[in-house]
């Protein structure tokens, strides 16, 4: 499938745009780690449980997987800007009640309805970029939107934990609730109107679940949706499971082991970076192909030695490294490739994509605590086979369903 550019890119400033729609992808790993550090706080405010309170980053999650898959065609029918100013303001106002929440009900329920506020900025904001560009341009746009988005996760703990050294955990929601309200005043100056009402979807809101259907019956679509979706899932298991890893099987501190996984997500940032600047000059679908090969390789090979019995710090280091470093590649490749062969209704494509890895992401989050064993050796295992089974399930998609030398989703001009 081929794309061509049908619209205009924005007449205020494409680096301005750019900047906003990165704040609004970021946000919303925000708003699910940036509390983390007033857990303890949290337990002692609402007189309940550790695991209690940790149900309210699940119900944030559910929130933005839902969301994604909701909102995202729903801005193919009623257009992009309003529900970007709305979904804004309404994060605003649901953070603005978790400060004030009185029980851990109420609270919950707010985390729910703020991750619903916050995934307007992650779905909308890719089919903005879809809107106005495509090909290179689109990749590269992605590619920075990516970045950013890998990026917040590792931040956001360290801001909560400077927040929580001048004030309560309450203090982190209401910096929130601050922030969703820069944002909205930003894309209300800064990010017009991208789907001018002749090209948005006929038949409204009643046409979102054909949309959907329609889609989901295109089999090259679905293989990148679980390429993107099994790698995700992959590098969930990879954080869940790295502390148990590095801290209990080699030894290494909270502070120790906190450098470790920086240096990690650095290296995924930098892939997103050499994915930048080789789309346009090398194809698509041949980054793609390259960055699962990458996370293969690593998870393959970190496998291969632990079922040898080597099991060493720099060794396993290295091959995670790998593996993040092609999923670094894996994103936004994929990412531009679903926008592209979903290109008459990107909204609900990048809703799907959203939905796709939240999805699998929580599901394979849990899965190396399940497996793990009070052998140091054979809890390094399983979180490395379930990594593993993963990215094997993302070769698979790629090639049974997703058929990268088909060539879908490549712009008219991209390299042959």
């Amino acid at each position: 499938m081929t794309v061509t550019i049908d619209s205009a890119p924005p007449r205020t400033g494409t680096g301005r745009l750019i900047i906003v729609l990165g704040a609004l992808s970021a946000v919303s790993p925000f708003a699910t780690d940036m509390y983390a550090p007033g857990f303890p706080q949290i337990v002692t405010s609402f007189g309940t449980s550790g695991t209690a309170v940790q149900l309210s980053l699940t119900a944030c999650l559910v929130g933005l997987a839902a969301g994604q898959i909701v909102l995202g065609p729903v801005s193919d029918a009623t257009g992009r800007r309003r529900l970007l100013l709305a979904g804004s303001g309404m994060f605003s106002l649901f953070s603005l009640v978790c400060a004030l929440a009185p029980s851990l009900a109420v609270f919950d329920v707010a985390r729910l309805l703020q991750g619903i506020a916050g995934s307007a900025g992650l779905v909308i904001g890719r089919a903005v970029v879809s809107d106005w560009f495509t090909g290179a341009q689109a990749a590269r746009r992605l590619s920075t939107l990516s970045v950013i988005g890998m990026t917040a996760p590792v931040l956001a703990p360290v801001a909560g934990g400077l927040l929580l050294g001048v004030g309560s955990w309450r203090l982190v929601f209401v910096a929130l609730a601050a922030t969703g309200l820069l944002l909205l005043t930003a894309v209300w100056a800064w990010v017009p109107e991208s789907l001018p009402v002749e090209r948005r979807r006929r038949g409204g809101l009643r046409a979102v679940p054909a949309t959907m259907g329609g889609l989901l019956r295109r089999r090259e679509l679905v293989g990148y949706l679980l390429v993107m979706g099994c790698a995700l899932a992959a590098l969930f298991a990879y954080i869940t499971g790295s502390p148990f890893v590095f801290q209990s099987s080699y030894g290494l501190s909270p502070t120790e082991y906190g450098l470790v996984f920086a240096t990690n997500a650095v290296g995924t940032v930098m892939a997103g970076a050499v994915f930048g600047r080789l789309a346009g000059w090398i194809r698509l679908n041949s980054l793609l192909v390259t960055g699962v090969a990458i996370t293969v390789a690593g998870a393959l090979t970190l496998v291969a030695l632990l079922a040898g019995g080597i099991s060493t710090l720099p060794a396993t280091w290295a091959c995670l490294f790998g593996v993040t470093f092609g999923f670094g590649i894996v994103l936004p490749a994929a990412t531009t490739i679903i926008l592209a062969v979903g290109g008459d209704a990107p909204g609900a494509a990048s809703g799907m994509l959203g939905g796709a890895q939240f999805v699998l992401g929580a599901a394979a989050a849990p899965l190396p605590g399940l497996l793990e064993s009070t052998t140091a050796l054979v809890a390094e295992m399983s979180t490395a086979v379930v990594v593993l089974g993963f990215v094997l399930l993302s070769a698979v998609a790629l090639i049974a369903l997703a058929r990268p030398w088909q060539g879908h989703g490549e712009p008219a001009d991209q390299p042959h």
